[in-house]
């Protein structure tokens, strides 16, 4: 099987190891997946991620967070997709869930949250959602 898509097979890596109650789940590991899975560790969706050296590209370790048994994610979507780049400005920044979620932003100072694209004044390309 071809990878054309590493973000959202690492999204439903995730998204699938969370339904399935599984404590840890392995992503093959890349720049921006560091990034994506540093920002879910800000914002509290994971505990925290490990990058285990393999001498290829790494396995990205991500140790998902549960309370009373519900994953911290309820849910998480690919937004921006290689066939289909969704680039917005800082105006049009996406709000998720009214503010209960966030938009995760590939931008020119890195990969943030909408919320500190917001006050950092920049816009870039919308990677994912999640809440």
């Amino acid at each position: 099987m071809s990878m054309t898509d590493p973000i959202a097979d690492m999204l439903t890596r995730i998204r699938n190891a969370a339904a399935a109650k599984l404590p840890v789940v392995d992503i093959p590991a890349s720049n921006l997946k560091r990034e994506i899975a540093r920002v879910l560790q800000e914002k509290g969706f994971i505990k925290k991620f490990v990058v285990v050296e393999d001498g290829k590209q790494g396995i990205l370790k991500v140790l998902l967070r549960y309370t009373k048994g519900a994953s911290a994610i309820q849910g998480i979507e690919r937004v921006s997709t290689p066939g289909l780049r969704h680039y917005v400005d800082v105006a049009k920044l996406p709000r998720v869930r009214n503010g209960l979620g966030y938009a995760i932003i590939s931008t020119s100072q890195g990969v943030m949250t909408d919320l500190e694209a917001r006050q950092q004044n920049v816009g870039g390309e919308v990677i994912a959602k999640v809440w």
